[in-house]
Order: structure tokens, then C-alpha cells, then sequence
């Protein structure tokens, strides 16, 4: 999924130099660059981006004054860009994802783009649960009574989960797994970009992962809720659900009440 994104900078060379970094992050869409402040509440009015480089010192409208400005709509992630160092308590006043100071150095633009990416994805998990919740509270409404109460622990969980696998020992972070499929004893675990075998029946599993998130959808399949993004209506009630990755897990008849039941 490509990072649409609007620079906003009076220095023309400011924008060429900006653009010029960010041409090596290949999900960065550069949709408009705006040479002042008023142009650019107008162009993230139309044009909606993911992401705003925004300059704080700027005549007329200053950065602080675009984020005023947009703030009746939802607003994009904004960086702020700045030269002056006293800028920055104000800038995470108004909750940017970071601030950069020109000239703007590669490896904090990257640490950058990193909190974007994490901003943007629990941002569309929010937006896409809601939308699944909704979804499937029309395949099967009566489940959608029996959500859990919020103040269930969840400290109990694993939060990391050591897996033996091709003579070396790999740390996963549970949050990054896309899906658990059972073959027998063993256990495939997707994440995003890879899979890896662990030695353990579905049932030990399912105790160790929080039952709000990780969710049986098929006889042999627990899947991330948080990684849902679709849910795609298939033939005798069944659907399916298309993960982050593309990838496309079967609920099966008799499971989809208790996905509805634990989105959220």
C-alpha cells in the first residue's frame, strides 16, 4: 500500500532536496508539493493524503496554522520540517508523528517513516475492525451480543513467543502473526514475511495468545483479527477473510459467530 504525500515548503530546493530522499522509500507516493500554507489546507482538503512533510516557518499561514486548519476533517499524519530546534515541543503539541531538522538527515528521515508505517497500520487496523465489525454483524447479528468486557486482563498472554525451527531459536513478536494453521502436532505460524513450524497442538496454543485477537476461524486455522482488512461473502455461509498480506483465510460456517463476537 503506497504512503500518499504532500511536501509543503516556501524553498523550492527544500522540496527538490526532501523529494530526492524519500524516492528511496518505494511506498512513498508523492501526490502535490504546496509552496505555502494556505495552498496546502486546500490541497489536503482535496486530495486527503496519508502524510504531510510540513514546514513550521512559512509566511502568512506557519505550519502550526495548516493543522488548525484541517483539523475539522480528519487530519493526515503530519511531519513537521524545521530549522529551528525551539520548534519541536510544539510540533508533539500538535501530535505530529515526528519533526525533522534541515537539513534533514537520512537515518532520522528513515526512523521516520518507520513511525509512519506503525501510525498508519494501527490507524487502518481501527478503521478496518470497525468496518469487519459491522460486516460481520450482518452474517451473524445474534453473535454480536456477546462481546467481551474491556476490562478482561489480557497481561496474562504472550506477548512473545520463542519458536524452535530449522536449528535456530526465532523471537516473534505475537502482534506480527498473520495466521496459525495446524498440520497434526505442529503448528505453521505466518507473519507477514514468513512462516515457521512450532511443536505444539492448536489447544496449547490458543491458551497463550489473547482470545480477544487470536481467534479460531476453522477447525485448524487462529487467525490475528487485528490483521484483518476484508471480509469477502462465500457460498453456504462460509466467508473468507483477506489478511494484510493478501493472503485469504476460510471462515468456516461454524466459527464465524465467534469472529463477530471478538471484533472490535
Amino acid at each position: 500500500m503506497s504512503i500518499r504525500t504532500i511536501l509543503v515548503d516556501d524553498e523550492k530546493l527544500a522540496i527538490q532536496g526532501l523529494t530526492l530522499r524519500l524516492e528511496k522509500f518505494p511506498d512513498v507516493e508523492i501526490i502535490d508539493t504546496c509552496s505555502n500554507g494556505r495552498e496546502a489546507i486546500r490541497k489536503i482538503k482535496t486530495e486527503k493524503p496519508d502524510l504531510v512533510f510540513l514546514d513550521i516557518q512559512m509566511p502568512g499561514f506557519d505550519g502550526f496554522s495548516v493543522v488548525k486548519g484541517v483539523m475539522e476533517l480528519e487530519p493526515p499524519l503530519i511531519v513537521f520540517v524545521t530549522a529551528y530546534q525551539e520548534h519541536a515541543v510544539r510540533a508533539f503539541e500538535a501530535n505530529a508523528v515526528n519533526y525533522l531538522m534541515k537539513p534533514v538527515d537520512e537515518d532520522r528521515l528513515a526512523d521516520t517513516m518507520e513511525r509512519v508505517r506503525t501510525r498508519l497500520q494501527e490507524k487502518h487496523a481501527a478503521e478496518e475492525a470497525e468496518k469487519l465489525k459491522h460486516v460481520l454483524a450482518e452474517v451473524a447479528p445474534d453473535a454480536m451480543e456477546a462481546m467481551p468486557e474491556e476490562s478482561e486482563a489480557a497481561g496474562r498472554y504472550e506477548k512473545l513467543i520463542n519458536i524452535k525451527d530449522r536449528g535456530q531459536i526465532f523471537r516473534v513478536d505475537v502482534d506480527s502473526i498473520e495466521h496459525i494453521e495446524a498440520a497434526g502436532d505442529y503448528m505453521c505460524i505466518y507473519t507477514g514475511d514468513n512462516s515457521l513450524i512450532l511443536r505444539e497442538t492448536m489447544k496449547d496454543l490458543e491458551r497463550r495468545l489473547d482470545p480477544r485477537v487470536f481467534q479460531r476461524v476453522h477447525r485448524s486455522t487462529i487467525v490475528n483479527l487485528n490483521q484483518v482488512r476484508q471480509v469477502k461473502p462465500h457460498t453456504n455461509g462460509e466467508c473468507f477473510l483477506v489478511l494484510d498480506s493478501g493472503a485469504q483465510v476460510k471462515v468456516s460456517r461454524s466459527y464465524r459467530d465467534v469472529v463477530a463476537r471478538f471484533v472490535h
